[in-house]
């Protein structure tokens, strides 16, 4: 009889073992996207492409410096929780300005994106008793996490499906409370979900909305403040979600909302009140990359250039890529030894960093190349970038575009 560690390996092939391997890259401060790959203990340089550092603001010199002065006047960690001797002023004004950003009440971090929506979730679904979520079944791992940990009754929705939510909402006790999660922007496909028709079947059947823009803040809408902001409805949105890790450059969550909503969640999440605190100097450049952000639309614009112009050369070279409508563009490839292959090849031929996305961040048949895009790529790097992958795509002779429009014909037919 295996042992209970022989248990974790028993049955499971070398290939499988394999699944997810992760390059050693060192970014290079103010040269982003160039990295340093290390590789069977050689260096090299390598022009990353899967980040999610969009804006690049993790080495921009307002953040860099803000970090480097508080580390100089705080040390390096908190020192405890936020009840036990961690709450730094740091803190408290990355809060401030958090809650302010996206119009709302008040404000709480969380030590990164993942515990924000677990811990949030896991009390805001939790009350009162009897609550019914509605989730998108592309939700992420988090909040699907944190839906569990509530125990509240779920209802899933398809992706993006007004229709079919209507039907769950209508099917639901109208007295039960009721709460709609989802996200803005879908990280792995990269489309936008219909805001206003979601707010309003929150309206029409008195549900609470909890919002995810984490793949949002910073890139879209006035002062960066997300897709409900661009679309003029996020005061139709009672909590927004999101993270210090992406846009912002550094690492991080939050939620911001309701102050009664906030403080409940301040005083019952355990993910909040066990665990120590982000480091001062974290919060500090948060806060630094938010205040600029909200007053630059230079990273902004050059972002959703180079991602118009990545969309344009796929679609001249017949690459099939998931969506349009964000900075996120997502190469689909649908087979996992393929995806390997092609991400391999990129590194190997072109000196070009994507990570391939297989099972369980994406369906099996689904694996892609998630593309990134960056506000410090230059459009010569995004040229050079499709004609790479438009050549590797013959070279492993991956379905094409048109490949996959004439197969969805012929299945119709």
């Amino acid at each position: 009889m295996p042992t209970h560690l022989e248990y974790f390996t028993h049955g499971i092939s070398e290939e499988e073992r394999r699944t997810r391997t992760f390059l050693e890259i060192g970014r290079r401060a103010g040269h982003f996207p160039r990295a340093v790959a290390r590789t069977d203990g050689s260096e090299s340089e390598v022009s990353v492409w899967c980040s999610n550092d969009y804006l690049s603001m993790g080495q921009h010199p307002v953040v860099v410096e803000a970090v480097r002065d508080t580390v100089a006047r705080f040390g390096a960690g908190s020192g405890g929780s936020r009840n036990i001797g961690g709450t730094n002023h740091r803190h408290v004004e990355l809060e401030r300005e958090l809650a302010d950003w996206h119009g709302k009440d008040a404000a709480l971090l969380f030590t990164s994106g993942y515990t924000a929506n677990d811990g949030a979730l896991s009390v805001i679904a939790g009350r009162p008793e009897g609550t019914v979520v509605f989730s998108d079944e592309r939700n992420h791992a988090s909040i699907i996490d944190g839906l569990r940990r509530s125990g509240a009754r779920k209802r899933i929705f398809r992706h993006n499906d007004v229709s079919h939510l209507a039907e769950l909402l209508a099917d639901t006790d109208p007295d039960a409370p009721k709460l709609i999660v989802l996200e803005s922007v879908y990280s792995m496909s990269g489309d936008v979900a219909p805001l206003a028709d979601i707010a309003d079947l929150a309206d029409q059947y008195g549900a609470t909305t909890f919002l995810d823009e984490v793949h949002a803040i910073g890139m879209y809408g006035p002062q960066g403040a997300g897709i409900a902001a661009r679309e003029g409805i996020a005061d139709r949105f009672d909590v927004v979600m999101g993270t210090l890790a992406k846009a912002l450059g550094t690492v991080g969550g939050y939620i911001a909302g309701p102050a009664d909503l906030i403080d409940t969640v301040r005083t019952f999440s355990r993910a909040f009140v066990f665990t120590t605190s982000l480091p001062p100097a974290i919060a500090a450049g948060a806060l630094a990359a938010v205040r600029h952000l909200r007053s630059s639309d230079t990273e902004r614009g050059r972002l959703a250039e180079n991602a118009g112009l990545l969309q344009r050369l796929l679609d001249e070279a017949d690459v099939p890529y998931l969506s349009a409508d964000s900075h996120i563009v997502s190469a689909l490839v649908g087979d996992d030894a393929l995806c390997k292959q092609a991400s391999n090849l990129l590194l190997d031929r072109h000196g070009i960093y994507v990570q391939a996305i297989n099972a369980p961040s994406v369906r099996l048949g689904e694996e892609l190349l998630r593309i990134a895009p960056s506000a410090t790529h230059t459009p010569a790097d995004v040229q050079k970038f499709a004609e790479a992958l438009a050549g590797i795509w013959r070279d492993l002779e991956i379905r094409t575009a048109s490949d996959r429009r004439d197969a969805a014909a012929k299945g119709a037919a």
